[in-house]
């Protein structure tokens, strides 16, 4: 229904254009015809360190996205670009908000079988995001000052986002020399969902015998029944001020230093406020006594993969400071070797208030190896730092005021490897109704941390112009 939409809007805005056009003295357009991209990619990720689980558990994950962007010239300066997008995934950490939910029934006769190394078939393990925007551009008759303007908006079951921005970009000396400044805004909100524990919990006052708990006894470390498991504090305090709101200001520069040289400095600075945490996101603290539900025999190995029939209930939700400021910055530099060959290397320094630094270097060779065909063998190396809220499985205090065992917040490096191959074709022969294909891009892309997280990614990207 979305991409029926955009589609509407674009036949009647070539149609308005197409008149205003007709009797306009001649110059160079920003851009010549309409263009449209499709784009789809899938993604799979594994690994044993569940968030949702509290650092440890399964990361099995995957994701199908997709989108269609069309961007319109409106006349020779004003490009409206339009793009919808929709990904599917479906997430066994996710899954285990209720790790005993059986197609949704949440019937606690199935509590044996929750454990964090195993997937919930419930309705909490998969999710539809989707996403619609549009961007606004315009030129300067020299083509030297460009402005633009954006909004955007995208929702899943916990979340919605609202965003908008704009900017700016000045080239001077004979376009080698350009400076950009920009700003976008997004307006968040959270629909928090809880671990299903801590949500019963204050559903029935506290009361472990009924509703969730009217099953099988909640057991200590020991195995044996007991009526005092408690969240943090003796109770469960839910989120009150549920928005997120981020703000971001970026400046850039770009200059050719020669022929064959290229190189671009850029700095962004973001802040954000509101709820940051991950609402579904369980800890469990070192200094306070463990319970479980299910099986009491596979106790102690349940950190172990092998089980598959206990789980620990949470002693609190992720919990983090209500403001953040972010700052990366760093370089690109694009050296033309020869007619063959061009490198593209990328580096960035990233550091906030929560302690978290990174570093990011990235090169890629472009190979052509026809007119129409260029290979992309790329490579990415990482390193982070931890931020001061990161422990991991039991390694919190109870007494502290902050913790996450979210992995991407802990110490670690990483290697991707990339390979593509692209066709281009600039007449844009083949065709697709009114539509040229222009050109077509393959890309996959193999990430692994030095930890057990490892992912693979497929990219495909269409580009159609139109006659």
């Amino acid at each position: 229904m979305k991409y029926f939409v955009v589609l509407l809007v674009f036949f009647f805005t070539q149609n308005m254009v197409a008149q205003k056009d007709a009797n306009a003295s001649y110059r160079k357009r920003v851009l010549e015809t309409t263009e449209v991209d499709f784009l789809a990619s899938y993604y799979v990720q594994n690994g044993d360190n569940a968030s949702v689980t509290g650092g440890i558990g399964n990361e099995f994950l995957t994701d199908a996205a997709s989108s269609i962007i069309i961007s319109i010239p409106l006349n020779a300066d004003d490009v409206l670009t339009l793009d919808s997008g929709i990904s599917a995934y479906t997430s066994a950490s996710s899954s285990n908000g209720n790790p005993f939910d059986k197609e949704g029934s949440g019937s606690s006769s199935d509590q044996t079988s929750g454990s964090p190394w195993v997937a919930s078939s419930g309705a909490s393990k998969s999710d539809v995001w989707g996403t619609v925007s549009a961007d606004y551009s315009h030129s300067s008759e020299d083509r030297n000052f460009i402005w633009n303007a954006n909004v955007s908006y995208a929702m899943e079951y916990d979340y919605t986002s609202l965003g908008f921005g704009g900017g700016v970009l000045k080239q001077f000396n004979n376009k080698n020399t350009s400076l950009g400044l920009g700003t976008k805004i997004y307006l968040d909100h959270w629909s928090p969902i809880y671990p299903i524990e801590l949500k019963s919990f204050k559903q029935r006052n506290r009361g472990l015998q009924e509703g969730f708990y009217n099953g099988d006894p909640v057991l200590d470390q020991n195995g044996e029944a007991s009526a005092d498991w408690r969240p943090l504090g003796g109770d469960f305090d839910i989120i009150h001020d549920t928005s997120r709101n981020t703000y971001s200001a970026s400046f850039s520069f770009s200059q050719i230093l020669n022929q064959n040289a290229q190189v671009s400095l850029f700095i962004d600075v973001v802040s954000q406020k509101g709820w940051l945490a991950n609402p579904l996101q369980r800890v469990y603290f070192g200094d306070i006594p463990n319970y479980y539900l299910g099986n009491k025999n596979n106790i102690d190995s349940y950190t172990s993969s092998q089980n598959k029939d206990v789980f620990q209930l949470a002693d609190d939700i992720e919990r983090l400071p209500k403001s953040r400021l972010k700052t990366p910055l760093g370089m690109r530099f694009n050296y033309y070797l020869s007619e063959v060959f061009v490198l593209r290397t990328y580096y960035r320094y990233y550091f906030d208030d929560w302690g978290l630094n990174s570093h990011t270097a990235s090169i890629e060779v472009p190979v052509k190896v026809s007119e129409k065909f260029t290979l992309y063998p790329s490579y990415r190396f990482y390193t982070q730092t931890a931020a001061n809220y990161f422990a991991p499985y039991e390694g919190h205090l109870s007494s502290q005021d902050f913790y996450t065992s979210d992995y991407d917040l802990s110490a670690f490096y990483s290697n991707q490897f990339g390979f593509g191959v692209s066709y281009v074709d600039i007449f844009a022969k083949p065709k697709v109704w009114r539509f040229g294909l222009k050109s077509v891009d393959l890309k996959y892309y193999r990430y692994d941390r030095n930890s057990t997280f490892e992912s693979n990614l497929v990219n495909i990207a269409f580009k159609f112009v139109m006659d």
